[in-house]
């Protein structure tokens, strides 16, 4: 058990969460050169979380990210110059030029372990530690069972005299407890820190799924290439939206011929009904209700999927469907919590956690990204005397683009799924 005496300063944070959302703030942190002890607690019991084959549109807030704390400096997108709209047929009916940043989770993950914790791989070599850069750990097969606050600071203080109590079972089973300066929630869309402060936040299904997948460039058509090459390609019919568009391949490779063509199809299903029942339920009989991860799709329901493609889908896109080996689901829903800065500033909600997007925004790594970055700024203030101001108007910032984004997000879902998209075919 790990415990610390009471100072006035903060120096150590606990970060909940050691996926892309987590990790952004522990680097963000860490750049900051205090001498920091940063702590991720990653629940999954593997110490890298395995890539699930999703591309990621690469905002202008995570471009400016890695470039400002990317010390590895490795090329991490490719760019699609334009967005193609087909019709059933597989032909073009709008063009738009549009220049915008395309990478892959996996690429993001392991270059952001590289500056976090210095973990070695084929995508990167990490960077050498600097002087004042703290210590930093990724503790995985740790779940936070309890966070216990002090109680309230006097107004626009933040008292750091008494720590924040965490819980932390380990996949062994037993129990630790560690005490914290700050405790961040970076811990996703279905956040526990989100439902132990807001529990009417819930994650809430908006009817709809987005089924997942990629394909090695050298094994798509010639005639199929031709619409994905570089270009963001969409097809909208009554209840079905389809996109595509290449992404980084094995280990982050940009090679021509190496890369992916990465797509994501959104389809209907009531909830509960038969079909949806059936979606959700792998191969071992578990019923899933947000993820259905890559190899736990049934066979007959795959196959279901791949005859739907055929009679509905522009055949460049059936193509890609027909040609993916490892699809998975994702349910789309909807979350967000009012408040980012709780219990006087020393328990902090930010990214996923804060506010679950939907997928047609190609926001969620933008946004954590942005409030990573500018948390940092915050705390930096924080560390130099500022107080709670520094975090409530940092608060202000991230929760207000949180509601103007999340609000997009419903307005263009609904749209598309349960409306008539100018631009469907």
């Amino acid at each position: 058990m790990r415990l610390k005496m009471s100072t006035s300063t903060p120096k150590d944070v606990v970060i909940i969460g050691g996926s892309l959302g987590g990790l952004f703030t522990g680097v963000a942190l860490k750049r900051l050169n205090k001498n920091l002890n940063i702590r991720i607690f990653e629940r999954n019991p593997t110490p890298l979380l395995h890539d699930q084959g999703a591309g990621v549109v690469a905002g202008q807030e995570a471009q400016a990210f890695f470039r400002k704390h990317d010390r590895t400096k490795t090329s991490l997108t490719i760019t699609s110059r334009q967005r193609l709209y087909l019709n059933r047929n597989g032909e073009t009916i709008d063009r738009e030029d549009k220049e915008q940043k395309m990478t892959s989770w996996d690429l993001l993950y392991h270059l952001l372990r590289a500056n976090f914790d210095g973990v070695q791989s084929e995508y990167a070599e990490p960077p050498q530690l600097k002087a004042n850069e703290g210590s930093m750990s990724y503790e995985y097969g740790c779940v936070v069972t309890d966070v216990q606050a002090p109680a309230s600071s006097p107004a626009d203080t933040i008292d750091f005299s008494q720590p924040v109590k965490l819980t932390i079972r380990k996949h062994s089973g037993e129990e630790e407890q560690t005490n914290a300066d700050i405790v961040i929630a970076a811990d996703g869309p279905s956040s526990t820190m989100r439902a132990k402060y807001f529990p009417d936040a819930k994650r809430k299904y908006a009817g709809y799924v987005a089924w997942r997948g990629t394909v090695p460039e050298d094994r798509v058509s010639e005639f199929a290439t031709a619409v994905f090459k570089e270009k963001f390609t969409f097809y909208h019919t009554e209840g079905n939206q389809i996109l595509a568009y290449l992404i980084p391949g094995h280990h982050g490779s940009l090679q021509p011929g190496k890369r992916l063509v990465n797509y994501v199809w959104y389809c209907n299903y009531e909830e509960e009904s038969p079909e949806h029942v059936e979606l959700m339920t792998d191969k071992d009989g578990k019923r899933h209700h947000v993820t259905l991860p890559p190899g736990g799709i049934q066979d007959s329901v795959w196959k279901k999927q791949q005859e739907h493609a055929n009679k509905v889908l522009p055949p460049q896109f059936a193509e890609l469907v027909q040609k993916t080996e490892v699809p998975f689901i994702q349910a789309i829903t909807d979350a967000i919590a009012p408040s980012a800065v709780l219990s006087s500033g020393r328990v902090i909600l930010l990214g996923d956690a804060l506010a679950n997007f939907r997928p047609h925004t190609a926001a969620s790594t933008s946004q954590a990204a942005m409030d990573a970055m500018t948390l940092a700024e915050a705390f930096e203030r924080v560390l130099e005397g500022g107080g709670l101001k520094a975090l409530t108007d940092w608060e202000q910032e991230v929760v207000s683009y949180a509601k103007d984004v999340q609000r997009f997000g419903v307005q263009i879902g609904n749209r598309s799924q349960f409306g008539l998209h100018p631009l469907r075919g």
